[in-house]
């Protein structure tokens, strides 16, 4: 079993998100008693919960240390690569994204980052993983649900990057691989969570993009079905309902729902949640000035800016990074550890 910080650990939640859906390891008969494989298989699931934790927490070196494990464990299946493909995606949205703004599709014209490569090998390796599993008959519902999941991550690098007609790509491969999922195993709730997604992202498209997905026939989806199949895994998604809340969350403060009020609840529940990331009461702050609220949000990224002070991690470098421009935007020309005596 693989260790990880005890002031980090929490309560186990199995948080999987758009690229991590995966509704995996069907209980079996109540009175049985597990065998080994069975052992394993709960190991291995409690242990992806603990850094999917972690990673919502911020710990993405700890996270990743984890699935690192689970795949030199279990090496045949896809879930020890997908959940570090996860972490890596988590690392270059903290090292390129607007982590100011909780808008849904962050965009960045940044280069590629040293994390591209090993991301990029992860995404395929989980992909074949997922293939070889269906072509042997094993678990077929799930197989499809890990391979959805890891061209969902495709599609989040891609949008992060600002690449419509990848992102369409990808979003086209993710939906089918999710709704066969869906088919063969209805139960699996959580597959909801990047089928909604995906039906918010296609009806909420620029006119220009749209064209690009008429040429590649993008399936059409529904801003509206979109949210309420989002809604759906936050009250009975059994993996991914806080997952659910950040991403319904960031909908509800974009500029077709002007729901700031509804956004900013979801993200103080993600960040009681998950304490130690400064990521969540960062975006607090900034739903504050989308309210008229400019007092209160000035006050939170000082409080974020006084945390991250010394920069121990990835996360906390980023997001105090994120912090000063924000607040050397409001006082220009000033200097900010004057202002903050």
């Amino acid at each position: 079993m693989v260790q990880f910080p005890k002031q980090r650990s929490g309560r186990i939640r199995a948080v999987l998100g758009l690229w991590l859906c995966l509704g995996m390891w069907a209980a079996g008969p109540a009175l049985a008693e597990p065998g080994p494989a069975q052992v394993n298989e709960i190991q291995e699931r409690q242990d992806a919960a603990r850094g999917l934790d972690l990673v919502m927490d911020g710990d993405l070196d700890h996270a990743q240390e984890i699935f690192r494990q689970i795949e030199l464990e279990n090496p045949q299946s896809p879930l020890g690569y997908l959940l570090e493909a996860d972490a890596l995606w988590w690392r270059i949205y903290y090292t390129t994204a607007n982590l100011v703004d909780p808008d849904v599709f962050a965009a960045t014209d940044s280069q590629n980052t040293p994390y591209d490569a090993h991301f990029e090998d992860l995404v395929n390796m989980t992909i074949l993983k997922a293939e070889t599993m269906r072509s042997a008959g094993q678990d077929v519902a799930h197989s499809y649900l890990y391979e959805g999941m890891a061209y969902g991550l495709k599609a989040r690098l891609a949008g992060l990057r600002d690449k419509d007609l990848p992102t369409a790509r990808a979003g086209k491969k993710m939906r089918s691989y999710l709704l066969k999922a869906v088919q063969l195993d209805p139960k699996l709730t959580d597959a909801y969570l990047g089928i909604g997604i995906y039906n918010y992202f296609v009806d909420t498209l620029s006119s220009i993009v749209k064209l690009l997905a008429w040429l590649i026939r993008l399936p059409g989806g529904t801003r509206a079905e979109g949210l309420r199949q989002l809604e759906l895994v936050t009250r009975q998604g059994e993996l991914s309902k806080d997952d659910a809340k950040f991403y319904l969350a960031k909908d509800f403060s974009r500029p077709e729902e002007r729901q700031y009020t509804r956004s900013m609840r979801l993200f103080e529940d993600i960040s009681k949640e998950f304490p130690h990331n400064p990521l969540w009461p960062m975006l607090v702050g900034s739903l504050h000035f989308r309210i008229g609220e400019r007092t209160k949000g000035e006050e939170i990224y000082w409080q974020v800016l006084k945390n991250t002070a010394g920069e121990k991690t990835e996360v906390e470098k980023a997001v105090h990074q994120a912090a000063h421009e924000a607040l050397q935007r409001l006082h220009p020309g000033e200097n900010l550890e004057k202002l903050n005596l």
